[in-house]
């Protein structure tokens, strides 16, 4: 189940890169930087029966609250094979990894708006169980920074 996930990391980056890069250089940086963005990866899989509710939630609502705390949205994925089909993946980014606890921990979780909305859509149970997170780097030859 590892290879499978490193394999979706790989795609998942790969086309966030595609649709989110200004420009592609032929030429490497002459000193490599890495970059000071923070990206992070994240797995929400559906309880039974939750994934379209998760997804209407997701897409009426946490986009939005992300971008009103200054995250950045770089993309989003549902599974196509086996248990990944009950799955939501995405990829969202701080300016640096210090700005993760004022946005997500300190800025979102206490959102009183979206805490209404989780408490809203939750009210038939609970809609994941379980939510996993991997924090990124970019490299310096990534064309995403």
């Amino acid at each position: 189940m590892k290879t499978v996930n490193y394999v979706i990391l790989a795609s998942l980056l790969a086309v966030a890169s595609f649709t989110t890069a200004a420009s592609f250089s032929q030429e490497p940086p002459t000193t490599p930087t890495p970059s000071a963005t923070a990206f992070e990866l994240r797995t929400y899989t559906a309880a039974e029966g939750k994934l379209d509710t998760l997804n209407a939630r997701f897409r009426n609502h946490t986009l939005k609250i992300f971008e009103k705390h200054g995250i950045k949205n770089i993309g989003y994925w549902t599974g196509t094979e086996g248990d990944d089909k009950n799955k939501i993946f995405y990829i969202i980014a701080y300016p640096d990894l210090a700005s993760r606890e004022k946005m997500l921990v300190n800025g979102i979780a206490k959102d009183p708006e979206f805490l209404k909305i989780v408490a809203e859509s939750e009210k038939d149970g609970k809609l994941t169980t379980k939510v996993e997170s991997i924090m990124l780097n970019a490299t310096d030859y990534s064309p995403i920074k």
